[in-house]
């Protein structure tokens, strides 16, 4: 575990830490937004791919680290404490003049307190001001991390309106800076037509995608027995994942020739209808106006744990956002052949279809900032205040 991060060729201006490849991916548009105004800003990040080719320089490549979870947590707890030891054991040697944490609160909060622990942090008594984009989801549990976010983080931009009003009682400042799904020049990965495939949208955390991509399979062999020419495409972000799913997919031969995978940045990719994670390609699907259904399966202890701390009505953030069902929830048993391949039959009728195309526009008037303040304009504001 020792030396895992490369010391960089110079002292770093900012050090970015973000996790799994959602973070990556909205890290990376951020990085390319900050740099275009600030091009001679060296900026490092403990992230992935999106990140290096945003122009940071990559120190550690996070990707193989994802877990989810809390059963994963602790299986995982001696790497990610001793992680969290040399990630602040090299902040210390290469004092970047700030830092921006990008979701992933399980490794960043800890990260922030033993930079406030050590004095290092500007709130802790030092020099290093603390940045964190996209807030961790207090509106569905742990509440009360408000609070220590107040204590350790010096500014906070967050991409879901309602977010702002959850820290309403702390001094903490905080910024709605939009839905990164929504900025001008993104492009969704997703679409919606009529006659394209089905869309099997797993995730992209290695043991989330071994619990659900079955699930999908199962629907998806059930549904070809009645519609013969029916196809799927599979995205997947990484090749660690593409593995797992072909390992998966060995076991299901009938399906030969009816799925195809394919890498999730190889370009938009058309669907008539989706089974999806509760992650953040749940949210693509539905401001692309794509009718779905969520899936959603993890170890039987983390799911009863879940159930007793989790404080929201809904898993998918389209839902919450709507604050009513617009892509129905199958989660643990719930999440049968039958019941999957009965829904994705009902997306064939053309009220339902009208419906996710509503709401889809609803959708993207709720993700979008009303003073138009890009994440890339918040953290230049903040980043020009300490030079």
């Amino acid at each position: 575990m020792r030396n895992m991060l490369k010391i960089p060729f110079k002292r770093p201006d900012l050090l970015v830490i973000a996790g799994e490849h959602s973070g990556d991916e909205h890290a990376a548009k951020l990085i390319s937004g900050f740099k275009a105004t600030h091009p001679n800003v060296h900026v490092c990040a403990m992230g992935g791919r999106g990140v290096e080719q945003a122009g940071a320089e990559l120190i550690l490549d996070m990707m193989h680290f994802s877990v989810v979870g809390l059963f994963e947590v602790l299986k995982n707890y001696k790497f990610f404490k001793a992680l969290i030891e040399e990630t602040v054991n090299w902040i210390e040697k290469c004092r970047p003049k700030a830092i921006l944490f990008v979701d992933y609160p399980g490794l960043n909060l800890y990260v922030a307190d033993l930079l406030f622990r050590r004095k290092i942090s500007r709130k802790g008594g030092g020099f290093i001001p603390l940045y964190y984009y996209i807030s961790p989801q207090i509106w569905a549990w742990k509440a009360r991390r408000r609070f220590k976010m107040e204590r350790l983080i010096d500014s906070l931009g967050v991409i879901f309106p309602f977010e702002v009003d959850c820290f309403k009682d702390t001094q903490l400042p905080v910024s709605f800076v939009g839905h990164p799904f929504v900025d001008k020049e993104a492009m969704l990965p997703v679409e919606y037509e009529l006659d394209a495939p089905i869309l099997l949208l797993p995730g992209s955390r290695r043991v989330a995608v071994s619990r659900i991509f079955p699930a999908m399979l199962d629907a998806f062999e059930l549904f070809l027995k009645k519609r013969r020419e029916a196809e799927a495409v599979v995205l997947y972000p990484s090749e660690e994942i593409c593995k797992i799913l072909e390992d998966k997919l060995e076991k299901y031969p009938n399906l030969k020739g009816h799925i195809r995978l394919c890498r999730n940045d190889a370009g938009t990719v058309k669907g008539s209808a989706v089974l999806t994670s509760s992650g953040t390609m749940s949210l693509s699907c539905a401001l692309a106006g794509i009718p779905g259904a969520i899936v959603y399966r993890v170890n039987w202890l983390t799911y009863l744990l879940g159930r007793l701390i989790v404080q929201i009505p809904y898993l998918g953030i389209a839902n919450i956002l709507l604050k009513e069902t617009l892509y129905p929830e199958f989660i643990q048993h719930q999440a049968s052949a039958s019941n999957l391949c009965k829904f994705l039959e009902s997306t064939s009728n053309p009220e339902v279809r009208s419906r996710f195309q509503e709401k889809a526009i609803e959708i993207r008037q709720l993700l979008s900032p009303k003073d138009n303040l890009s994440p890339a304009e918040w953290l230049s504001s903040l980043y020009d205040m300490i030079n």
